[in-house]
């Protein structure tokens, strides 16, 4: 198993449930960008979203999908690369976006999974783990 396998889960998901925490409140939303960039998984917001805020203020989160009877949980540390190659590179897998975001509009956010443990089940199997 590998980082591809989650990515692979992901793409096929096509809509995954990110939770954050404010204060001691729990938050999740869909969202449905993730991009694999240098080796990382990434993932796309706007900075001016509550959910970036809740990142910067804690890190830790969860991403939850469910596809095909399998769900798919992973356990991160979202981690911002303000670079504009990986802007560049999610919005060119996305080019929906780009109506709405640009690499260099100061706007766009992509931050990558670290310390990730991504947990693979299904009724009737053992769950498989992969970390990266």
């Amino acid at each position: 198993m590998s980082i591809k396998r989650v990515y692979d889960f992901l793409k096929k998901a096509e809509v995954y449930y990110l939770a954050t925490v404010e204060g001691d409140q729990p938050r999740v939303r869909p969202f449905g960008t993730v991009n694999e960039f240098e080796g990382k998984l990434y993932i796309q917001m706007g900075r001016v979203k509550s959910v970036s805020r809740q990142i910067a203020a804690n890190p830790k989160a969860e991403i939850c999908a469910f596809c095909g009877g399998e769900w798919l949980r992973v356990a991160c540390e979202l981690v911002d690369d303000d670079r504009v190659e990986p802007k560049k590179a999610m919005l060119d897998n996305y080019p929906n976006l780009r109506g709405m975001y640009d690499e260099n509009d100061g706007n766009t956010q992509v931050l990558y999974m670290k310390n990730a443990r991504a947990t693979f089940c299904a009724f009737g199997r053992e769950s498989e783990t992969v970390t990266f």
